[in-house]
């Protein structure tokens, strides 16, 4: 299995709490387990909220390096919330917070050899997009009532092109789940892929003897590129997810185009 680019993301029961719906001896109903997946859900949000705790703990006048990195976090977050939805998203910034911590620790606990990547399964990140969407809406409904209808009503659209632009507005908006979750989850999952094909190639040719050695200098560089460009990446998607999430935030306070 060290060669088998599929096993880093295979679902493990750490232990079973017991089934439901039928007997556990017959192998039947829905078995509750804490899985290797909870576990580094769990290990990310403890990671998170210690260093918050700890970092934020003194609140000194001249920070330390801990307190800086903290601020830093939060002003980063911030800036980007009030730039997407502006100073009323504000109100919105722990839960767009969270979300950006949240995929930005957990992707980074993904590049630690041996550990598992939460965001390479679309069960996780679709739980996310589909919590995004539903604060939009209830928030939109809220906030706005009938008038949240109007973001699938572009204004300066004629009459006579309603009928076709507002199902496209709809069919985009509904769209919003699936592309937010595909998105992080596809990139996740293709990059472990492809560094652990190019690392299991440096394996491979190593065992080939020394001309093997030497042929695995190659794939050998290219993990080494492909660790950098995935560190990048898993920085990238958590910024992007918390971007979009702002900007879908600011269609509920702001609903008319």
């Amino acid at each position: 299995m060290a060669n088998d680019p599929i096993h880093q993301f295979v679902i493990q029961d750490i232990f079973t709490f017991g089934t439901i719906g039928g007997d556990a001896a017959e192998g039947s109903g829905i078995s509750l387990a804490f899985t290797n997946s909870a576990f580094f859900m769990v290990l990310t949000t403890g990671i998170v909220a210690a260093y918050l705790i700890l970092s934020t703990r003194g609140r000194g006048l001249v920070p330390t390096r801990w307190q800086l990195t903290s601020e830093l976090m939060y002003e980063f977050v911030a800036s980007m919330v009030r730039s997407s939805a502006g100073t009323e998203g504000m109100r919105f910034f722990p839960f767009v917070f969270s979300i950006f911590i949240f995929i930005f620790v957990g992707n980074m606990l993904g590049m630690v050899p041996y550990f598992f990547t939460i965001t390479s399964h679309i069960i996780v990140t679709f739980a996310m997009a589909m919590t995004v969407m539903t604060v939009v809406v209830a928030y939109g409904f809220i906030r706005n009532g009938p008038k949240f209808l109007k973001l699938f009503v572009p204004a300066g659209v004629p009459g006579y092109l309603l009928f076709l632009v507002t199902p496209i507005e709809v069919i985009s908006f509904l769209s919003r789940p699936i592309s937010l979750s595909v998105r992080l989850f596809g990139n996740m999952l293709a990059g472990h892929i492809t560094l652990k094909v190019f690392t299991g190639f440096v394996v491979t040719m190593g065992s080939l003897g020394f001309l093997g050695i030497l042929g695995a200098a190659l794939p050998l560089l290219m993990g080494v590129a492909l660790t950098a460009l995935e560190f990048m990446v898993a920085a990238v998607q958590a910024y992007v997810f918390a971007v979009l999430t702002s900007m879908y935030l600011n269609d509920a306070i702001h609903p008319s185009h």
